[in-house]
């Protein structure tokens, strides 16, 4: 993708013409619209409808992929939970039910804590991993939307996984930077907190110091998130590496942070009001399944092969409901970010001509396909 940056100062007309005809003036044609968006600057009613324009015309594609990541998802966790089960089995009875006026022995509590620390970790590793595909799933599709052409499920899970390892790069790196300051606030306060705790008259104001830390550290921590934020749709569509895309990341957003946050807001806002929406039938239906339970006494009650079913089924409907609407809500996000990260390009580097310099040069069938995502110096919005 070309990377003009010579569109004209601040305040020039974009590319859609000159402002509103005075009247009886001429007045200019609409912006071309090849797909999902029209090739002029972007503003938030364009984001929103071009982001739910997306999800409507390749929700196919898009649930295909994040549907079989979730299922993936939740079978390697249940993998995993078992084998930590069976290997402590002979330790959980003793560590939950130890003898009368006795604590659990070390004897029993090691093995248990390793194996819940090892789970904890590898179940978050997996959660990142499946995060990583969806997230790099969605600049892949916007990538076609926004030319207007078709795609198949198999080459966007083969786009999605191909730039997986930049992606989960770019999550770690933009979580480890936008979480620092945050993490040197409590760092900060654990000495202050020994020094209290260790003196004659420890004051229990010390306590409220974290939560005062944490205030003051937060808004750093969301100036460079969102100075960050498009750093994936960078991985995807220019193929770049983590360190890149994050450094192209901060240039797009830069002079731009108060807006491109404030969409990102409105955009996260939208995206947990619908995954919510879809969660709560899959509550209820996980609560119902757990009436049996609670009709017969409760936790107390003997558990009969219904009552086990009804729990089973019910823990199934709430797991699912959950995977489900974080899938929901990670895509949605991610569209409104790969959809600033275009509008940042037709800003700054007049993407539009190239995005139509690519279509013009396409003769019919003979298209790239829709792994072949243009690379940082190739005209198109990759």
């Amino acid at each position: 993708m070309t990377q003009n940056t010579g569109w004209g100062p601040t305040g020039a007309p974009g590319p859609g013409g000159p402002g509103a005809p005075q009247w009886g003036g001429w007045a200019p044609p609409p912006p071309p619209q090849p797909g999902v968006i029209p090739l002029h600057p972007l503003g938030l009613g364009d984001v929103v409808s071009a982001s739910f324009a997306t999800l409507g015309r390749y929700w196919k594609q898009m649930a295909g992929v994040m549907l079989a990541v979730l299922g993936a998802c939740l079978l390697v966790m249940a993998l995993l939970a078992g084998v930590a089960v069976a290997a402590v089995y002979d330790h959980i009875e003793p560590v939950f039910d130890p003898p009368f006026g006795q604590d659990p022995s070390a004897e029993h509590l090691t093995p248990f804590l390793v194996a819940a620390i090892t789970l904890f970790v590898l179940l978050l590793a997996v959660g990142l991993l499946a995060t990583a595909v969806v997230t790099a799933l969605c600049p892949a599709v916007l990538h076609e939307a926004v030319f207007g052409r078709p795609t198949t499920f198999r080459a966007m899970w083969r786009t999605a996984l191909q730039r997986t390892p930049s992606v989960l790069g770019t999550l770690l790196l933009t979580g480890l930077i936008a979480g620092s300051p945050v993490l040197a606030a409590v760092l900060v306060w654990i000495p202050v907190m020994i020094v209290s705790v260790s003196g004659d008259d420890p004051s229990p104001g010390i306590v409220l110091l974290l939560p005062a830390f944490i205030l003051a550290a937060a808004p750093v921590s969301v100036w460079l998130g969102t100075r960050l934020g498009l750093a994936p749709a960078v991985a995807v569509m220019e193929k770049a590496g983590p360190v890149t895309a994050l450094r192209r990341s901060a240039a797009l957003v830069k002079g731009e942070w108060w807006r491109i946050f404030g969409i990102t807001l409105v955009g996260s806002m939208i995206a947990m009001s619908i995954a919510y929406m879809i969660q709560m039938p899959f509550q209820l239906v996980g609560m119902f399944g757990m009436i049996p339970l609670m009709a017969e006494g409760g936790a107390t009650a003997e558990l009969s092969t219904g009552m086990i079913v009804g729990l089973a089924f019910g823990f199934l409907c709430i797991m699912a409901g959950g995977g489900v609407s974080q899938m929901f809500q990670i895509g949605c996000t991610q569209l409104f970010s790969s959809l600033l990260y275009v509008d940042q390009r037709i800003r700054r580097e007049n993407l539009a001509p190239a995005i139509l310099a690519e279509l013009a040069a396409q003769a019919p069938g003979t298209g790239p396909t829709p792994t072949d995502a243009p690379g940082p110096d190739a005209p198109g919005p990759a």
